[in-house]
């Protein structure tokens, strides 16, 4: 009977112990912040830095602004993804820049004409730059903190 009583405490610390581990593990990923939004001193803008899981989570993607010939057109335009664009609750028109990995900022665009999939700009941020594509409303809810 004193072996099985040994066996049986000897179960009861190992599942103390896993269950003790368990709760640490869950503490750790609830410390862990997916997106940080700071303030832009002096604008009304905030810079928002992701983990790489939050980026994953979302299925975040980002293309180049780029010059373009467009079909009917004798000269070459600005061109972003339709899906880089997000619109305002007063008709303002924004994409998300990405200046280093990880980090967005919020750019305000003009946008000339839309053409299918193709955004063509009268202003916006310079042929070159990185923008998002996917999940543009995603940053734009994380920064404003939408839903917190």
């Amino acid at each position: 009977m004193k072996r099985n009583n040994w066996w049986l405490a000897a179960g009861l610390v190992i599942v103390g112990l896993l269950s003790t581990g368990c709760k640490l593990v869950a503490r750790v990923h609830a410390d862990e912040h997916p997106a940080e939004v700071t303030k832009i001193e002096g604008s009304e803008f905030s810079r928002v830095t992701l983990t790489e899981k939050a980026i994953e989570r979302i299925a975040l993607k980002t293309e180049f602004v780029r010059e373009q010939q467009l079909p009917r057109s004798t000269t070459r335009q600005t061109v972003v993804p339709y899906s880089s664009l997000i619109y305002g609750p007063k008709g303002e028109t924004w994409v998300y820049t990405s200046p280093q990995a990880r980090t967005y900022l919020r750019h305000k665009v003009e946008v000339d004409y839309i053409q299918g999939d193709i955004a063509v700009l009268k202003s916006g941020p310079a042929v070159g730059t990185t923008v998002v594509s996917v999940a543009a409303a995603e940053l734009y809810g994380t920064e404003l903190k939408v839903g917190h």
